[in-house]
């Protein structure tokens, strides 16, 4: 059983090609610049190569991928026909989806009547489905939500305190997003710390330039850092965070800008990169915060401080917490600030093996069996998720 795995941008594809039997991945890559001039970066067979494509549209984008994979030196299949089914990243379901499904007219069109809450994502995800329908006509196509894990939080964690007509009228709510990886995470800790997913109470940290952190009681969502869009919550690499929203005005006044452009700024130009003026990159910051490079340091401090204060909530809404999970690029496989994250739990009893540590990019107990909490690395694998939750709707049609 073969799923190909797509995460459409508005300018790029990524894709994974899994063999679902034993979760192998027999091919990966993406295309960027779609409409520019296109690169594809395909790997198989233990070798990587960059070719430049025509990729003039996100139709063509997807045809160069599957000539890639029929190609017959560096191919993975023979056929079309190979693959099974074809599992969509979606980032926003909004309350219309609570969990995977096959993609019909309806389903397309209950994407599209969300696209207001992800504008940047929605419309290229719908591009990349209607693509793959045209190409591959009798593959099944499934879509899999970034919200949908988060569709569990009760309404005292997904309402704002606004005018509750804005609910009823624009769905101003939390979302969540990162959902795969919640899921898949919690359930991996859990199965890992002898703990039963439905009794349980999980803290996951998913933290890579994007960043959130969730409470799971029982194998379910109750909180998550993430909004009604992914700018809320953590300080992360270019995204600012939790902010008075008074800030928006004020710096429009300010700067004379609009609202949409000072967004922009939140999104793209702020978090660590907007308060070092120097890099998003955590390895960049380390080395320059060593040099002395004060703006690094701060930096540094307020996402660690975040996340700090994030998990020491989600304790609090949870009612004690039985283990936490850290996962994302930033501590899969960096040690110094996994370190610098326990050090901030240490009134939860979490103490560090350094040891255990030392190692990165592997599943591991970072910390010591005097901790009363343990806190474990558990490297997400979000394309695996979309390519399981993928199976489990095909499987029995």
């Amino acid at each position: 059983m073969k799923i190909l795995v797509v995460n459409c941008g508005s300018s790029s594809i990524k894709f994974q090609l899994i063999m679902m039997e034993n979760n192998e991945v027999l091919a990966s890559g993406q295309i960027e610049r779609i409409g520019i001039d296109g690169i594809l970066t395909y790997k198989a067979h233990g070798r990587k190569e960059v070719i430049e494509v025509d990729a003039g549209n996100h139709e063509i984008a997807l045809q160069d991928i599957i000539d890639a994979l029929l190609e017959p030196e560096k191919g993975v299949i023979t056929d079309l026909s190979e693959i099974n089914a074809v599992g969509h990243r979606i980032v926003h379901g909004g309350e219309k989806f609570s969990h995977s499904v096959l993609i019909d007219d309806s389903v397309l069109q209950g994407i599209k009547d969300v696209s207001d809450l992800a504008p940047l994502h929605n419309p290229a995800n719908i591009i990349g489905i209607n693509a793959c329908m045209r190409l591959m006509p009798e593959v099944k196509q499934v879509a899999v939500f970034d919200t949908a894990f988060h569709q569990t939080m009760p309404p005292r964690a997904y309402l704002y305190a606004v005018p509750y007509d804005y609910y009823e009228k624009y769905q101003v709510r939390r979302y969540g997003f990162h959902g795969t990886s919640h899921s898949y995470v919690s359930k991996r800790v859990a199965e890992l710390q002898g703990l039963d997913y439905e009794n349980s109470k999980i803290i996951v940290c998913h933290i890579g330039n994007g960043a959130s952190v969730s409470a799971v009681r029982n194998g379910k969502s109750v909180d998550t850092s993430m909004g009604m869009t992914p700018l809320e919550g953590l300080c992360m690499g270019t995204r600012s965070g939790d902010l008075d929203p008074a800030v928006l005005e004020y710096i429009c006044k300010k700067e004379g800008k609009s609202v949409s452009e000072i967004t922009d700024i939140l999104n793209k130009q702020s978090g660590v990169l907007g308060i070092s003026k120097l890099s998003s990159d955590y390895r960049d910051l380390l080395l320059a915060e060593k040099e002395g490079n004060v703006l690094a340091k701060y930096a540094i401090d307020i996402m660690i401080y975040r996340v700090r204060k994030y998990v020491g909530a989600y304790v609090m809404a949870l009612g004690g917490v039985d283990v936490i999970a850290l996962c994302g690029g930033v501590p899969e496989n960096n040690s110094v600030l996994r370190a610098m994250m326990i050090k901030g739990f240490r009134a939860l009893g979490c103490k560090i093996d350094h040891a255990a540590n030392s190692e990165t990019g592997v599943e591991k107990r970072i910390t010591s069996d005097r901790s009363i909490v343990p806190v474990w690395v558990v490297p997400t694998n979000e394309e695996l998720i979309i390519a399981k939750e993928t199976l489990d709707i095909i499987k029995d049609m």
